[in-house]
């Protein structure tokens, strides 16, 4: 079975990993895996190389990263997809292709596919962000996908709405706890050799994405959280950068100059899967709006300071500490988090068994797609 796996950034890559892996080790298929977006920046990482260090081979890679980050740029790079991935479609006979997530530029190659009749299967679909553009996307590669692979009941129930079937829906849970369940995560000391990051440290992992449904409020949202971090002088702060979306050059630059001048902050472009998973367990919790900290962090499980609308919509577990971007009440949430207990455990997303299943899946499908 010939699947091609489209990834188009460090965030995606780190999800389909032990995906990627059980493909990869079964003779029944025959890998291809196509990068592009942000794998290909040198400002973002190069994160491709981090795949072919992981032992994948990359059959194709396509440079398809924004000349900036005003709304017409974004359109103009899903123009670009779509029109580079036109072109590698004739020339590859794929019995699938398997997506995931929401992002602009996975919409774009999903939706290149379409005329040409591809199937396509999709991962993490039915979840909602209300605060970010990346919620219409999801939901678009939803109606444009024929399998869909769920990380709840609640999830699989809406993908259901959307397409108007219960056929091809299946709840398999989360590939990230197959992460967290198999990999071996580097200890304090490993870290430090790797990142010269001292965990011994308290410390916050922080990542915060421009909010891009309300983009024009994201220099007010900058300037509250970095009044926040300014006062947080008793924690090291881990600050991690943002995607490619509208706003996030201005969110990137003012976090950068931040860290310039704040001598308790240190920033990262991208700590690898393992890496940035290993942060996430000794940390002592995490502040932003990044979907990891709704899946990944409920394994350890992890409080996180969810700031704003973005990921708006999500499945609420105890771990979870919504919050405005407002300074005074980050601050307020800071301090709650130094008053409670451990956070309660979470089962939510499966466990441990999500690549697995997809397999399974995929083996029963084959003789439907010939």
């Amino acid at each position: 079975m010939k699947i091609g796996v489209l990834t188009s950034s460090r965030a995606d890559y780190s999800i389909y990993y032990p995906l990627l892996t059980a493909l990869a080790e079964d003779p029944f298929f025959d890998l291809d895996i196509l990068a592009f977006g942000t794998h290909l920046s040198a400002r973002h990482g190069h994160t491709v190389d981090q795949i072919v260090a992981n032992g994948f081979s990359v059959r194709h890679q396509i440079d398809t990263l924004p000349a900036g980050d005003a709304p017409a740029d974004i359109s103009h790079a899903m123009g670009s997809v779509m029109q580079a991935f036109s072109a590698l479609w004739p020339h590859e006979s794929y019995d699938l292709v398997l997506c995931l997530g929401d992002r602009f530029e996975m919409f774009a190659a999903v939706a290149s596919a379409v005329p040409f009749n591809l199937p396509v299967a999709h991962i993490h679909g039915g979840e909602t962000t209300l605060g970010a553009i990346d919620n219409a996307f999801r939901h678009a590669i939803t109606v444009m996908s024929t399998y869909h692979f769920t990380t709840t009941d609640a999830y699989k129930a809406r993908v259901i709405e959307l397409t108007g079937s219960a056929e091809n829906v299946y709840n398999v849970g989360a590939l990230s706890i197959d992460n967290l369940r198999h990999l071996t995560l580097l200890t304090k000391a490993e870290f430090f050799e790797k990142f010269a990051i001292d965990l011994d440290r308290p410390s916050i992992l922080i990542t915060f994405h421009p909010e891009t449904v309300s983009f024009e409020k994201n220099r007010e949202h900058v300037a509250e959280l970095i009044g926040a971090l300014g006062q947080l002088s008793a924690y090291q702060l881990i600050i991690t950068m943002p995607n490619t979306d509208t706003m996030g050059n201005y969110v990137r630059e003012h976090l950068l100059a931040f860290i310039d001048r704040q001598p308790n902050a240190v920033g990262v472009e991208s700590f690898g899967t393992i890496g940035y998973l290993s942060c996430m367990n000794y940390c002592r919790f995490m502040l932003g709006n990044t979907s990891s900290g709704f899946v990944e962090a409920s394994f350890f499980p992890k409080y996180v300071i969810n700031l704003g609308n973005r990921q708006e919509g999500r499945l609420i577990t105890p771990h979870i500490i919504n919050c405005a971007i407002e300074a005074d009440q980050i601050l307020e949430a800071v301090r709650a988090i130094e008053n409670a207990g451990p956070p309660a455990p979470v089962d939510a997303y499966g466990n441990g068994t999500t690549a697995q299943q997809i397999v399974s899946i995929l083996k029963q499908i084959r003789g439907r797609l010939q």
